[in-house]
């Protein structure tokens, strides 16, 4: 009779941590080492063996089991790449995950996104360390992207006929485009963007929904 193994013990793990590592694994620019990492760990809080993810992630039970340990020891901050010899670090863990979750989580005061320079203000590390923070985790706070087109049946001809305008407009005729812009319009979008994150920049909807207007004081 064939003699049975230890029981596999799952990696015990929360939502918000599961959560956190799905987010990060579907980073277009994260690096492809803690991904597998981060593979390994989900796998592990499955109840998968260390052999099985090993064959399906083609890799050893060695690698497999040392990410586990680290995991269960630092959790998240446990599955960067230890501080080689040389000049110590002069930002800590707490610190970059700090600066990520400000960045996707909040928005400064008086003002639409975070810049490097607010974020390095309100966090105390240097300009060039938040850009080095930002970029590894794929976060660029300062652009959006829409997500929202137009349902006019109509909308492909009048695209050209506004284009065509400008491009080839009536002999001697002087193309003008005019828009308002006295005050401040209280503008809502027409559906809820989605949030800045790894890989991903904010989106939102190219219509809004008109509320008035608010008068703007230099004071403030």
């Amino acid at each position: 009779m064939a003699r049975m193994g230890r029981p596999v013990t799952k990696l015990q793990i929360n939502d918000a941590e599961r959560t956190e590592l799905q987010v990060r694994m579907r980073a277009r620019k994260g690096p492809e080492d803690e991904k597998l990492r981060m593979r390994i760990v989900l796998s592990c809080a499955q109840g998968q063996s260390g052999k099985v993810i090993a064959e399906r992630l083609h890799t050893t039970i060695q690698i497999v089991s040392k990410w586990r340990r680290r995991y269960e020891a630092y959790r998240l901050a446990g599955l960067t790449d230890a501080p080689r010899a040389g000049r110590p670090r002069s930002v800590s863990d707490a610190q970059v995950q700090q600066i990520v979750d400000k960045v996707r989580r909040s928005t400064p005061k008086h003002a639409t996104h975070w810049s490097v320079r607010q974020m390095s203000r309100q966090t105390g590390v240097s300009p060039a360390t938040v850009q080095r923070i930002w970029h590894a985790f794929g976060l660029e706070p300062h652009l959006q992207e829409t997500f929202k087109l137009s349902t006019d049946p109509h909308f492909v001809d009048k695209v050209r006929d506004v284009v065509g305008l400008y491009l080839a407009p009536p002999d001697r005729a002087l193309v003008l485009c005019v828009d308002e812009k006295s005050q401040i319009q209280a503008l809502n979008r027409t559906q809820p963007g989605l949030p800045l994150t790894f890989g991903k920049t904010a989106t939102r909807t190219h219509d809004y929904k008109r509320n008035g207007t608010t008068l703007f004081d230099p004071r403030f």
